[in-house]
């Protein structure tokens, strides 16, 4: 998925995510204006009312027609208030959605060695609370950053036509909010920063804990780990607060000077109708003075609303440098175009070419040294060997599971060039410990090849005897399992993820002790059958058993880190494994 990603700033790639959707943005954004609009006509209703009632004496039958239109303005004020809201939130549901759906793709797609260091919590904590945290960034900040950019100037211009000296109070004390609104959203994005980041890593913390549970009651360590916890938790608490403090602060702001600005303009009006103070050049009608102070709290709504939001900006924009630093990237802001997956290299056995490849441990030490083999298209060749010798390191560089040094080619084309989708469209493993989850048989075999159709998964799981066991099952392979395969023995577990290598049409297959844990006639049935299937395609495996290595074409072994040719072994009629 790394096309599939931008390095841009948090702010512009919000904005960018949002206008991905262009109409729900228009309605999200544009309904708000429009009520601004209305804003100025029902000020200008009520004033005229007020003024004709008062001044003018008109009776109160007659005004009814004004009065209605009020109200008829207000209705459709609150109408367009929840038209545009809602499709605030179906707009920031379908960012979300998208959001999760490539951030999961990205995982899953990704080279294990790439997520290997990443807690799993903290990933999980990731596509769940900071994609989250955008949501308050396009329901409310947006529009309203949008509103206070508009109206208030808009409202002034309206205003300066009726009195120049409200339409400057307006244009003077307007911009003193969001220059102090800026200074605190400073303080504001760094400490939401890190109460992003301290969130992630108490959820890091609970799902690594929560895995180890057992092993943490056998060490005795459970209750000084729940110490731990919630001193995370507290500590997650104090940033939570810091940053509502920061939140109350810039609306605290805000309210001053909003304060401030109509009481300037209360006072103007006050003054002039009492003859106080004289700047216009002609009289001031009472319709004109409550119109001024009716659009007076009004100037000031867009920049508290804006002010009441703002702290959701710093949310969105902390969540944003926290995915990017999880994932590497950030996500595209545009939806993927699907594309069809290629089949080319899914056709047909594939070379296999080792040169100079060395692999280390962790911790420095070598594991394998200089490791040169050539597969021919379509040959069976097994690594033989006990166990810790590197043949499991070996299969795992192949799979670009492990670290290595050298050149590997797969097809005609270097390891390192093949994206994570094609490598694992063209080679399959299978794995000592494969993954079951929690779910059916049938589904953990699906994982294979997810749109695979029920005869296929059949034919899948008949070749690598799941249904020996799985049809003497009240629910077949339909039945339930536990996660890592819970129900079932290791040898079952080895059968339902062989089905899954089954199900593709991989160019090279690699298989570590794919006959583990298996008596010898359900061995010998098993490599039948996966004699069959590799006709046509490379296959790589790495054993223990002489039965495996004597089906071979090829066997080689390793020995002090280097890979050497060995003898097929010839079995007898009750040779078994190594």
């Amino acid at each position: 998925m790394n096309d599939k990603m931008n390095n841009v700033a948090p702010g512009r790639w919000l904005n960018r995510l949002a206008a991905a959707d262009r109409g729900l943005l228009a309605v999200s954004v544009g309904l708000p204006l429009l009520s601004g609009a209305l804003v100025v006509l029902q000020a200008w209703l009520l004033a005229t009312v007020l003024g004709d009632a008062i001044i003018n004496g008109v009776p109160l039958p007659a005004l009814f027609g004004s009065i209605g239109l009020i109200l008829l303005v207000i209705a459709g004020r609150a109408g367009l208030g929840v038209v545009a809201e809602t499709a605030a939130v179906a707009q920031s549901e379908r960012i979300k959605l998208r959001l999760r759906r490539d951030m999961f793709a990205y995982i899953v797609e990704a080279s294990p060695t790439a997520t290997a260091a990443k807690s799993s919590g903290a990933l999980a904590s990731t596509l769940i609370e900071q994609v989250e945290a955008i949501d308050g960034y396009v329901v409310r900040y947006l529009p309203a950053m949008v509103q206070a950019a508009i109206l208030p100037v808009a409202f002034a211009a309206v205003t300066f036509p009726i009195d120049w000296v409200v339409a400057l109070l307006f244009l003077f004390t307007a911009p003193l909010i969001p220059v102090f609104m800026a200074l605190a959203g400073w303080g504001a994005e760094a400490a939401s920063r890190a109460q992003a980041a301290a969130l992630n890593r108490l959820g890091g913390r609970f799902a690594d804990r929560l895995r180890g549970l057992t092993t943490l009651s056998l060490f005795g360590e459970a209750e000084r780990e729940t110490t731990r916890v919630r001193q995370a938790s507290e500590e997650l608490r104090s940033r939570t607060m810091r940053v509502m403090r920061i939140a109350f602060l810039s609306s605290a702001v805000l309210e001053f000077f909003a304060a401030l600005g109509v009481a300037g303009v209360a006072l103007y009006v006050g003054l002039t109708f009492l003859d106080l103070v004289s700047l216009r050049g002609t009289e001031l009608t009472l319709a004109a003075g409550m119109f001024c102070l009716l659009m007076a709290p009004e100037i000031y709504n867009p920049l508290r609303l804006l002010a009441a939001h703002y702290h959701d900006r710093a949310s969105a924009k902390a969540a944003v440098a926290e995915i990017e630093a999880q994932l590497g990237r950030l996500p595209a802001t545009t939806p993927a175009v699907a594309e069809p997956l290629p089949v080319e290299d899914r056709a047909g056995p594939l070379q296999l070419d080792l040169v100079g490849v060395s692999v280390a441990a962790p911790d420095g030490r070598p594991v394998l040294a200089d490791i040169r083999l050539s597969i021919a298209p379509g040959e069976r060749v097994a690594i033989l060997g006990t166990s810790g010798i590197g043949k499991s390191t070996l299969l795992e560089a192949i799979a670009r599971l492990r670290p290595f040094e050298g050149a590997i080619t797969v097809g005609d084309a270097p390891l390192e060039a093949r994206g994570e989708p094609d490598l694992r469209q063209c080679v399959a493993m299978l794995g000592q410990r494969p993954r079951l989850f929690a779910a059916t048989i049938a589904e953990n075999i699906r994982l294979g090849r997810p749109g695979a159709c029920h005869a296929a998964l059949r034919r899948a799981a008949h070749l690598a005897h799941v249904t020996d066991f799985a049809d003497e099952l009240p629910d077949g392979v339909q039945t339930r399992v536990g996660d890592d395969g819970l129900g079932l023995s290791g040898g079952e577990i080895q059968r339902v993820a062989l089905a899954r290598i089954y199900l593709r049409d991989p160019g090279l297959v690699l298989l570590d002790e794919p006959t583990a844990h298996l008596d010898a006639a359900t061995e010998a049935a098993v490599l039948d059958d996966l004699m069959a299937f590799s006709a046509g395609r490379t296959l790589l495996v790495a054993t223990h058993s002489h039965a495996v290595a004597a089906r071979m074409d090829r066997v080689f072994r390793i020995a002090n880190g280097r890979l050497l040719p060995a003898p097929r072994p010839v079995l007898t009629r009750k040779a078994g494994a190594a």
